[in-house]
């Protein structure tokens, strides 16, 4: 599969936290002819079954990616001006300058501004703008935008995507989590041709920025026997701390700490030592700021890994991805599936 035209179609599409329709469709239209059941939750999470050769009842291992993506959404409207609230954490910092999309009546193109720094008092010359003092201009009469936008319409980042480093890396909004989508997408593709015994659950969970609501609904609805969530981490750069963050296009990582079980680490690890996967263990001390939490306490507790995608710039509309990095997620996920068989609980059953 084309890996690259993947995610840059997953990026394009909007799908705020809440709001997820948009990508969910697109998901579903690409999920659907690798797999071989669609369904989903109450919270609009997007549930994908591939069958398992295995005797039925078979074992189900779920892959779950957030579809959802951060934004804005208006709470006033002023001379034709919208002043915006936040939808999943967005770095105010970076936003004065962006394009966006202003979901209204119609589709706006628009702008982030703020006072200029020439009208700025000197104490506020050298601050940061906060998101409060940010406003977006459409470009129209005030009467028109009124007309076309209302109090609580949504904002998506404009950016558009493009390549660096001779095209392993993408550029792009949105790329928290629709990578790892994209690594869900290159696992169904790698198992294509390949038996494999468990029934494999691809999920793309909705809310995981605001509430981690469809990791928690897919999860107890699902009642999958192992889970590994997929998300985004930290990737290296200038003045990052090095135990906190990871290089980009050297492979992703492995979660290690207690909302993660040990033995499906251990054997994640395993799979990709033997199918020369680079794969770096990442320390999870606490809550792994993933599905993965959900996940795990979920009916009488769900043996859950987390695997992640080294990401630059999170949290802003210029997110940086190996397109390297996704497809060795999804072969690694693929390998690990392929030799499940009816000991694997067992084997990793705690002491």
């Amino acid at each position: 599969m084309d890996v690259l035209a993947h995610l840059k179609s997953l990026v394009t599409a909007p799908g705020l936290s809440g709001h997820e329709l948009p990508i969910r469709d697109l998901i579903r239209e690409t999920w659907a002819p690798l797999t071989d059941e669609l369904g989903g939750d109450g919270l609009g999470s997007l549930w994908a079954i591939k069958h398992g050769a295995g005797k039925a009842p078979r074992k189900r291992i779920m892959l779950a990616a957030h579809m959802d993506a951060i934004g804005l959404m208006v709470t006033r409207i002023r001379e034709g001006f919208l002043w915006v609230t936040e939808i999943g954490g967005v770095d105010p910092r970076v936003m004065p300058g962006q394009p966006v999309l202003v979901h209204g009546r119609e589709t706006l193109p628009g702008l982030v501004t703020s006072t200029p720094p020439h009208l700025l008092s000197a104490a506020d010359r050298d601050k940061a703008v906060k998101l409060d003092q940010l406003m977006i201009d459409v470009g129209l009469p005030a009467e028109r935008v009124a007309e076309l936008v209302r109090v609580g319409d949504l904002i998506s980042f404009g950016q558009q995507p493009f390549e660096m480093q001779n095209g392993d890396w993408l550029v792009a909004k949105s790329l928290d989590n629709r990578a790892s989508v994209a690594a869900v997408t290159v696992c169904l593709d790698a198992l294509r041709g390949r038996p494999h015994r468990w029934d494999v659950v691809a999920v793309a969970t909705a809310q995981e920025e605001e509430t981690l609501g469809g990791a928690f609904t897919s999860a107890f609805g699902l009642a999958p026997d192992l889970a590994i969530a997929i998300d985004v981490t930290f990737a290296s750069g200038p003045g990052q701390p090095d135990h906190k963050t990871f290089s980009i296009g050297d492979g992703p990582t492995c979660g290690w700490g207690p909302n993660l079980h040990p033995k499906l680490h251990k054997a994640i690890m395993e799979t990709a030592s033997k199918n020369e996967i680079p794969c770096r263990v990442e320390v999870m001390p606490m809550h792994s700021g993933t599905d993965a939490y959900a996940i795990q306490i979920s009916r009488e507790g769900i043996p859950t890994a987390v695997l992640g995608l080294p990401l630059k710039h999170m949290h802003t509309p210029v997110e940086v991805v190996s397109v390297k990095d996704v497809t060795r997620a999804g072969r690694l996920m693929a390998e690990l599936i392929v030799g499940l068989n009816d000991e694997t609980l067992e084997k990793l059953a705690l002491d």
